[in-house]
């Protein structure tokens, strides 16, 4: 009743709102049995560079959370399940005049409503070469980087974070482009947005996950309303991607101030039901909640394994 009166005088329905993944992640982990909530990172103050040159004479480099495919890593495919063993654990670059493939099966997108099978709406490599080409920037970065999804905020600050920051000053760099996917992720590329920005290099953080990208604090976020995994725009949908890049070089140009928020104009469906599925206890059973903490139980396991073999270590925080 509520929704068809929502309809009738031209409001939206109450759960078209964007999906709060701070308390949908808590109470999840919380009913398989975690304890404690996880702290995300909180700042009062947030550090802004504005772009010290125009936008058509700027480089630009991007920062992704997507991860190379690793043939003998198991299923990374379009549709595969949350796969612990692609994981990677120190920040990596590619050369961004060769193509690549990235995916982003080894962290948690929304796999009830997306598939993953366009890197283009995660990677949004293609749309900035297509924006170089044009003279939208200046020049594209010679190499992209690779920013690990980290649990750990001081892992993140303390070893991911300068590395970021030190690959792009190498490239000397005006602007970065920072892609998440899953909530972790976001609060990632947002710690390393605020290392950036206090370099003296801007950035735009192109993210689903809005509530956390805001409580982190970071200059500007371009804000899509989609399902995890998709913040470069629609899966198979170039001029999905092409506005959604656009958006994020019209806040490197015109953000005066820190916390600048953007939403994309632009919806994922005609009905926001999607929203309600992705981390919500209410629509799981006792025993979908037992097996999601057996298969997160074995996925940590094999994530640790993989963190010993390649002698990687957790600084906790």
């Amino acid at each position: 009743m509520i929704d068809a009166r929502a309809n009738e005088s031209g409001l939206a329905p109450a759960r078209d709102a964007p999906i709060p993944y701070i308390e949908r992640v808590r109470s999840y982990y919380q009913a398989l049995g975690y304890g404690a909530p996880y702290e995300w990172s909180h700042y009062d103050e947030v550090p802004f560079a504005p772009l010290n040159k125009p936008l058509t004479q700027a480089r630009v480099a991007l920062i992704t959370t997507a991860a190379p495919y690793q043939p003998d890593k198991g299923d990374q495919g379009p549709g595969a399940p949350y796969n612990s063993a692609a994981k990677f654990y120190k920040v990596y670059s590619g050369d961004t005049a060769q193509n690549h493939d990235l995916r982003i099966s080894h962290i948690a997108i929304d796999r009830a409503h997306t598939t993953a099978e366009d890197s283009g709406s995660y990677f949004p490599l293609r749309a900035l070469r297509d924006a170089a080409a044009a003279g939208r920037i200046g020049a594209l970065a010679p190499r992209f980087h690779g920013l690990p999804t980290n649990r750990s905020h001081r892992t993140t600050l303390d070893v991911d974070c300068p590395e970021i920051v030190a690959r792009c000053q190498a490239d000397a760099v005006d602007a970065a482009l920072l892609v998440p996917n899953c909530p972790v992720c976001h609060q990632s590329v947002s710690l390393a947005a605020r290392a950036l920005e206090a370099g003296g290099i801007a950035t735009v953080v192109m993210g689903c996950a809005k509530d956390i990208v805001e409580y982190v604090g970071v200059p500007r976020l371009l804000f899509s309303d989609f399902p995890l995994g998709n913040a470069a725009g629609r899966p198979h949908d170039p001029a999905s991607q092409a506005l959604t890049l656009d958006l994020a070089l019209r806040l490197l140009e015109n953000t005066t101030a820190p916390r600048t928020t953007m939403q994309s104009p632009l919806t994922w469906s005609g009905s926001p039901d999607w929203k309600l599925d992705y981390c919500n206890i209410a629509r799981l059973t006792p025993e979908d909640i037992a097996r999601r903490r057996a298969e997160f139980d074995r996925q940590k396991e094999v994530a640790r394994n993989i963190r010993e073999e390649t002698g990687v270590a957790r600084i906790n925080g």
